[in-house]
């Protein structure tokens, strides 16, 4: 794949995760950062420091389903119960 084709994705704990450019897309806040003429535009690189590693990993595996399941192939995204007051958080920071 092309550089221009993947995001890289930055956890408050400096973890990061490369993914496809079109599930990044799923994010309102994300697709502002890329298309604004931003460093983020020019390095394909995201920071998130109020986000952490586990609830920004699991964001980026919703991204993947969600962009995978469009078609709108019935099938479920499992939610660890501990992890939902934060995913909802970070899922309106990023209006996704």
């Amino acid at each position: 794949m092309k550089k221009e084709d993947m995001v890289m994705l930055i956890s408050a704990e400096g973890f990061e995760f490369v993914i496809d450019n079109k599930a990044a897309m799923l994010s309102q806040t994300i697709r502002s950062m890329l298309k604004g003429g931003y460093y983020e535009m020019e390095h394909r690189k995201v920071n998130f420091p109020e986000i952490n590693t586990i609830i920004l990993e699991k964001t980026c595996q919703y991204f993947h389903w969600s962009h995978q399941y469009a078609s709108g192939k019935e099938t479920e995204f499992h939610i660890e119960p501990e992890l939902t007051l934060d995913l909802m958080m970070a899922a309106n920071y990023l209006n996704t």
